[in-house]
């Protein structure tokens, strides 16, 4: 049988229907692992997974990575080391069973702080609060197609620093040193405006905005810049929000998308099991024009 796709915004984004991912045949992973490659960012409605169903269908699009470090450490459930777990909710001794708290998390591209980030990631909801907690995402490919022609031409053939010193909630991870300069925090060098690997389209490259440095200029002057990135990145045009169901999977492209979450009551529950794909190949620069 095959996919039905339906788009979720102007900028990225579909919603596929008409699929049971732990039953899914390979023509349609197929379809799966295409349409998300082309749109950045696809979504499932109604799954119904185990931990095992989960990672068997993460690992169609690849070799997994293991959890981030991440403030508590890597949170995984019991048994499965590659999957890792997004919650508020503490256990009957009062330790967090998971990472990221219920506030909010800001835009960033997840472990763009490697030299290799991963490719994508896959997050499935087991419980989600009754109001709150919306994940954002922004299509980075065209936000880079509409570019003001200075703001291009200001990035064009530079890199910028993605930071490793922070999560995005912003916690600082377990075992590092913070440290709020940009030269000397930990992270990688991407360039700007990189090529996507799989379409060959141009996307901007952005990372997390905290600590962020632009390369070859001064303090000043990259900070101006990258609010302007920023701001004309995230702004509505290339925009997406997901309201979560239960049972819903959402499944980004980290190459080409950025994404944040909405905070939500520390009363209420939220539980997601998340899982990435490892990445092939170093970003590469776009060619200027």
């Amino acid at each position: 049988m095959p996919i039905l796709t339906s788009p979720l915004s102007a900028a990225l984004g579909l919603e596929v229907s008409g699929v049971d991912l732990a039953r899914a045949s390979g023509d349609q992973l197929d379809a799966i692992h295409r349409a998300w490659e082309q749109s950045g960012l696809i979504i499932f409605r109604g799954q119904r997974l185990t931990n095992e169903e989960l990672l068997a269908f993460s690992r169609r699009f690849g070799e997994l990575d293991p959890p981030p470090v991440q403030e508590n450490g890597r949170m995984s459930p019991a048994g499965y080391p590659d999957i890792y777990v997004v919650s508020n909710v503490r256990d009957e001794k009062g330790e967090p069973i998971g990472a990221l708290g219920a506030g909010e998390a800001v835009w960033h591209t997840d472990m763009s702080y490697l030299e290799t980030p991963p490719d994508a990631s896959i997050l499935y909801a087991l419980e989600i609060p009754p109001h709150g907690g919306n994940t954002w995402f922004c299509g980075m490919q065209a936000a880079c197609a509409a570019l003001p022609a200075d703001l291009r031409a200001a990035i064009a053939g530079r890199r910028i620093k993605h930071d490793g010193t922070y999560n995005s909630g912003g916690y600082l991870r377990q075992g590092v040193t913070p440290d709020d300069d940009p030269q000397r925090a930990p992270g990688a060098w991407h360039p700007a405006i990189c090529r996507h690997p799989a379409t060959g389209a141009a996307v901007l490259f952005l990372g997390r905005r905290r600590n962020s440095f632009i390369e070859g200029l001064d303090r000043a002057a990259s900070e101006a810049l990258l609010d302007r990135l920023w701001a004309h990145a995230t702004g509505p045009d290339f925009t997406y929000e997901h309201r979560w169901q239960v049972g819903d999977l959402v499944m980004w492209d980290n190459r080409a998308t950025m994404h944040r979450r909405d905070p939500f009551d520390p009363a209420a529950r939220r539980v997601m099991h998340r899982t990435q794909i490892r990445g092939t190949r170093h970003p590469v620069a776009f060619p200027a024009a």
